[in-house]
């Protein structure tokens, strides 16, 4: 594993992590993680994807992981695309030639999605792990945050709890005692631009046309297994997968039945990569 950094929108200086297989890279999966997490969760997904001879690199989203940003907070949602459009640009110098599969986690997936929309071409195909297009809070609410953004934009007003990401003891221990995300909760501005940037995906779904997994489980206190239903149901791609995981928690991918998880994904990408 190697760490590294680019200078990202405003100048902020973006880290991320890259992993390598033994043998030449016959794929890329560029990862982008949601609340509560950063590239560091995902040593043992990277160890999969590398034995299976994919390349993997994940980005801290900025103000998280060791990214640099006022914690927890984004101005404005496009700033996390463009990181994720300098990602994939650092990414594919880097791996030439080769195909780039996105992941996204929960709001890393809405990043994904919206980078996706405008750079469809970049990519071989898009997976979205308990995409957060749908937060379990009322619309009277969400409402209420766009608004309060403009009055009180620094007020940190939602607090995921650890304990709904997975049923894996282990893990929930290693992110209560993980300073990166020590007392996270996001700020008001943070959850106003992404239900905006998921206001654009409700009117574009129908524009991302490339290969699309969705994964999501059905236990996913943080997020709804629903918005994935929906992504699926109205994405334009002809080639789009669900998955539904039985009983799994927000994050699939560090819960029991990871390796499940895991198989599908593979299977997926390998179908996928041009022989």
């Amino acid at each position: 594993m190697s760490e590294s950094t680019f200078k990202g929108a405003g100048g902020l200086n973006i880290f991320f992590r890259s992993w390598h297989p033994s043998q030449a890279a016959k794929g890329v999966v560029a990862i982008v993680p949601g609340f509560n997490s950063h590239s560091g969760y995902y040593d043992w997904v990277a160890m999969q994807l590398t034995g299976n001879g994919l390349a993997v690199y994940a980005i801290d989203l900025r103000g998280r992981g060791k990214s640099d940003g006022e914690r927890f907070y984004v101005q404005n949602f496009e700033d996390y695309v463009t990181d994720a459009a300098s990602f994939v640009s650092i990414v594919k110098e880097k791996e030439k030639d080769l195909p780039v599969f996105m992941l996204g986690h929960s709001a890393g997936g809405v990043v994904a999605c919206n980078y996706a929309l405008d750079h469809q071409s970049e990519l071989a195909g898009l997976i979205c792990e308990s995409f957060a297009y749908q937060v379990p809070a009322p619309d009277f609410a969400l409402a209420v945050l766009k608004g309060l953004s403009h009055i009180a934009p620094h007020a940190h007003v939602l607090k995921l709890h650890n304990e709904d990401f997975s049923r894996d003891t282990a893990v929930v221990d290693f992110m209560n005692n993980d300073p990166l995300i020590a007392h996270e909760s996001q700020p008001t501005q943070t959850v106003a631009a992404m239900v905006r940037a998921d206001d654009r995906l409700t009117k574009e779904f129908s524009k991302i046309i490339l290969p699309v997994l969705i994964l999501h489980g059905t236990k996913d206190k943080a997020t709804k297994p629903s918005g994935s239903q929906h992504f699926f149901e109205t994405a334009g791609s002809k080639d789009k997968t669900l998955k539904l995981y039985e009983g799994s928690f927000h994050d699939p991918l560090n819960d029991i039945d990871k390796k499940t998880v895991m198989s599908d994904i593979l299977s997926w990408i390998n179908q996928r990569i041009p022989l």
